[in-house]
């Protein structure tokens, strides 16, 4: 199943290069659902990402609350924690 030529798979793996990892897996999504049966495993394979990738996307395409209201990437309180100093 190739629905796209190589120029648009070109065009397509540079902009999901370009892509947070939640907008990834929903771009991923997206493309699978459109190509209908057989989707998932092309798309799979041209972007090399998984099963498990493709269908949290599907979930959180389902969702009413896929636009990040507060414009962060990361959750608030993610990431590497402060060093703490002690002051003598």
């Amino acid at each position: 199943m190739t629905p796209y030529n190589k120029e648009e798979e070109l065009i397509m793996k540079k902009f999901y290069e370009s892509l947070d990892e939640a907008n990834k897996r929903r771009y991923a999504a997206l493309e699978s659902m459109k190509l209908g049966h057989g989707g998932k495993k092309y798309i799979k394979e041209l972007f090399s990402t998984s099963y498990d990738s493709l269908s949290k996307g599907l979930t959180e395409l389902s969702q009413e609350s896929v636009v990040n209201q507060t414009g962060r990437v990361r959750k608030v309180g993610g990431g590497r924690k402060l060093k703490k100093t002690i002051k003598k």
